[in-house]
């Protein structure tokens, strides 16, 4: 195991995230308490010192357990969870990114989890009602009051989280250092926006459902996948996207999953995988993908299986169609270093 800079900071965080949604049997697909234990000490012992959660998940359960997991480890570890969600009720302010649900759901998860302060506190999403002004300096304060050392933002628009941060910056209000999103070869279009905006600002990126809910295992091309219920059968795409992952595994000869993490590890910028478990052998199994390194031509392969239409205004701004009067016919000719890193790849 490795360690990265979290975005613009100096925290040190391993190269992959222990995702802990699976820790707790209240939702029907996750996993008993000792078999969560099993995969917390698992993961410590791969090296790993970056842990994520959130106050919904299995209904609080995953943090109760890790609040129990992490007394003897609380001082090396960087615990990560999130507010935003409630279960249904009959309280309108038990959810949304206001400060007072904000107040009162990190105190919350500061119980479950037995600890005086959260590493990385992280808004689960955008509820499109609570002013950006609202949610970053209600962040800062818990920031300030010492309950929190870093925030994060996950499952939001770019142009909110750029705002944000700008807002953070002319205020002298904390802002955020690291964005958590949906990505996969199943799922790139974070590539539109998201991704680009996270090197142009020096966020790390913490990815959820990297193995796109067990398809790029390959076991859907095998007639073995079921999947949680209410998700749908892969689509042609997808079970396409997978044959050309299991084929290079094979070629390789490790595992479909291992393939598919490494390729979201081998993304530009600070990308950081989420691993989700049901059991240790099968984080063991995917921890192995540190093992693997991708040339350029599977990349390329996995890429080409793969690509997505970026639309506009992206295919329009590309600097090297000849249409593109912005370079004067001398895109060739500057040195286009400066920049770049915010154009998404065509």
């Amino acid at each position: 195991m490795r360690y990265k800079l979290f975005g613009h900071s100096g925290l040190r965080v391993s190269e992959l995230c222990l995702g802990t949604m699976t820790f707790g049997e209240e939702w029907g697909y996750g996993a008993s308490r000792e078999v969560s234990h099993q995969i917390f000490e698992t993961f410590l012992q791969a090296g790993g010192n970056f842990v994520d959660t959130a106050n919904l998940y299995t209904n609080g359960t995953s943090e109760r357990y890790l609040g129990e997991f992490v007394q003897a480890e609380r001082e090396h570890l960087v615990l990560a969870t999130k507010y935003t969600m409630a279960a249904p009720g009959r309280d309108p302010n038990a959810a949304g990114n206001q400060r007072k649900n904000l107040v009162q759901s990190l105190e919350a998860s500061l119980k479950r989890l037995g600890t005086d302060y959260i590493d990385l506190y992280m808004v689960h999403q955008w509820d499109v009602l609570t002013p950006i002004e609202e949610m970053v300096q209600a962040l800062s304060d818990v920031v300030r009051a010492g309950k929190v050392l870093y925030v994060g933002i996950s499952n939001t628009p770019a142009w909110v989280i750029s705002r944000a941060n700008t807002l953070a910056e002319l205020r002298g209000w904390t802002a955020f250092t690291g964005i958590q999103v949906e990505y996969s070869l199943i799922e790139r279009t974070a590539e539109r926006e998201l991704l680009p905006m996270a090197r142009s600002l020096d966020l790390a990126v913490t990815v959820w459902s990297p193995l796109a809910s067990g398809i790029l295992t390959g076991k859907y091309n095998q007639g073995q996948g079921s999947g949680r219920q209410g998700l749908a059968s892969p689509s042609e795409r997808n079970l396409t996207i997978a044959a050309e992952v299991v084929k290079i595994a094979q070629e390789r000869g490790c595992s479909p999953s291992q393939v598919a993490l490494s390729w979201v590890r081998q993304q530009p910028g600070v990308v950081i995988p989420v691993l989700g478990a049901r059991t240790a052998a099968q984080l063991e199994e995917n921890l192995r993908c540190l093992q693997v390194t991708l040339t350029e031509e599977e990349m390329r392969r996995l890429d080409a299986v793969s690509q997505i239409d970026l639309g506009y205004p992206h295919t329009y701004l590309q600097p090297t169609d000849p249409h593109n009067m912005a370079y004067g016919g001398m895109f060739d000719q500057i040195d286009v270093h400066r920049g770049m890193e915010s154009i998404p790849n065509p």
